[in-house]
């Protein structure tokens, strides 16, 4: 696997209206680990539980980075899932730690903080995200929000009961459904995808991202284009302080760059071409950006040689098919129908149905194609709500307007035969059912009790969800956190005043781990 050279710089500020910072970030660069954490629980309590929680996660990944080598060495869908698990376990146990800690001291009971990080492995982006702290990416002109704010105010906005211009001076701003540390276990959001040549990425605590609602887009694309990276973080900073600076302010930014060139434009226009050839596809309509990342993680990539049968009339399937470039004719009881072109989809009912298929689709040239299959998808749609919900609503859309036609074409069909009784010796030319829906396989679908995916009807509330308040009140002192920091990480606990933000850079290139190399 190609190299990725990646720059980064970070820097933290106290704010303007508070007395101490209760963030923290961790950059190792051993690891290519990045990781913004909001601490909560006043006093001190809330930098001990951001403090404690980074470093924790720090800890059980370089411990068992077996799985992020077994990655770089062989990229699979069994080694990104180790990764993602290994994420997943290094949170929870941060959690276990920071709550185990809260419990033996009454000080420090209810302390918990927010944890956002990156993990660049390879030419791929790992996310493990819990609270509402955010990690954005600027790609192409284009800013996109990779995490999803587990807050009282996302939920209010969600259900129309907020908007979102008016969520910063919500007495609910501060107000939390998920956090590390709170209780003895949290519900993490994973996610991965494909790091491209350019990318530039910005994790940031709400101290900032609160005042980003407020202007859109438009800034954090502006900052995160700036040539120097050192510069990013520092302007940013500047910006939120100007603003109001109410709450502490934590940026990190990372941009990646190819080490080849040539070989890195090729790659990143290969992931355009498949991204923007899903969101041609009316079962994606609905999915913004992540949501599309999201599909083409569980897509194969299949090619076909002329004359080559994707798939053939009467065999059972379970895949839906994309075509990325090339050609396919669709025929059916040896009659063609129509051709099918880069951009367009076959078999989409496979993902819903257990019958027969009713065309055959063959390449015409060489054919690359993108591949879902039933399982990967129900299995992504059982975990994310929103991406199912979207899903499942165009399928609905699709099939509404497949009624629409076919109901159109019955009338016409019905008209036809009422002139031939009327008049049996008149010529009456009797309409088709449109090739393109043949193609699609829009053919009528018994709902039985096998074809309904079980994830519909399962509870979606998990435990530990009520909103976890940050409090205004201060708690009475508490002692020194006793893991002291490791010098060999860019760790920031207490950082200098506002007008002074802690900050530091790197370039590096990503290789192989050494896991004898205890450097940070």
């Amino acid at each position: 696997m190609s190299t990725v050279e990646v720059r980064f710089w970070a820097a933290t500020d106290v704010g303007r209206t508070r007395d101490h910072n209760e963030d923290n970030f961790l950059v190792d660069k051993k690891l290519n680990l990045f990781i913004v954490a909001d601490g909560m629980g006043g006093h001190a309590a809330g930098e001990v539980a951001s403090s404690v929680a980074v470093r924790e996660v720090r800890r059980i990944i370089s411990e068992e980075r077996q799985a992020v080598e077994g990655f770089v060495e062989a990229d699979s869908v069994e080694t990104r899932r180790a990764v993602l698990d290994l994420i997943d376990r290094a949170i929870r146990g941060a959690c276990a730690r920071v709550f185990q800690m809260a419990q033996e001291s009454p000080e420090r009971r209810g302390m918990g903080t927010t944890l956002s990080m990156l993990l660049v492995a390879g030419r791929r982006g790992f996310i493990g995200h819990v609270g509402d702290s955010r990690i954005y990416l600027l790609r192409t002109g284009q800013v996109h929000q990779l995490t999803e704010d587990h807050s009282l105010i996302n939920e209010l906005i969600k259900r129309g009961r907020l908007k979102p211009g008016d969520a910063f001076d919500s007495p609910y701003r501060n107000a939390v459904t998920r956090a590390v540390g709170v209780y003895e276990t949290v519900e993490v959001d994973t996610f991965d995808f494909d790091v491209l040549p350019e990318d530039s990425y910005l994790l940031c605590s709400d101290g900032l991202s609160g005042y980003l609602d407020e202007d859109g887009d438009h800034i954090t694309a502006d900052a995160l284009s700036m040539d120097d990276v050192k510069a990013i973080p520092e302007s940013l900073i500047r910006y939120a302080n100007e603003s109001g600076g109410k709450d502490n302010i934590t940026a990190i930014v990372v941009r990646t760059l190819a080490a080849d060139e040539d070989e890195g434009r090729r790659r990143a226009a290969e992931v355009k071409l498949r991204l923007d050839t899903l969101r041609s596809v009316p079962l994606f309509r609905y999915l913004g950006y992540k949501g599309l990342v999201k599909i083409h993680n569980l897509v194969e990539l299949r090619s076909f040689d002329a004359d080559e049968v994707l798939f053939a009339e009467g065999s059972r399937g379970d895949a839906l098919f994309v075509v990325l470039d090339g050609r396919v004719v669709v025929s059916q009881a040896g009659q063609r129908l129509t051709e099918v072109g880069p951009g367009g989809h076959l078999g989409e009912l496979a993902l819903v149905e257990k019958a027969p298929r009713q065309i055959t689709a063959r390449a015409l040239e060489r054919t690359r194609t993108l591949v879902l299959r039933r399982e990967p998808l129900f299995e992504a749609m059982s975990a994310d709500a929103r991406l199912s919900m979207k899903v499942l609503w165009a399928i609905v859309q699709g099939v509404l307007g497949r009624l629409h036609v076919t109901r159109a074409e019955l009338n016409a069909s019905w008209r036809a035969l009422d002139q031939l009784r009327r008049a049996p010796s008149a010529t009456v030319e009797m309409p088709m059912l449109a090739p393109e829906l043949l193609a699609a396989g829009a053919l009528p679908v018994d709902v039985t009790d096998e074809l309904v995916p079980g994830f519909l009807f399962q509870e979606s509330e998990a435990e530990g969800t009520d909103p976890l308040l940050r409090p205004d009140s201060r708690l009475p002192a508490v002692v020194e956190d006793p893991d002291a920091p490791d010098e060999a990480l860019a760790l920031t606990s207490q950082p200098p005043r506002a007008g002074a933000p802690a900050a530091l850079a790197e370039r590096v290139t990503l290789t192989e781990l050494d896991p004898d190399d205890d450097d940070g």
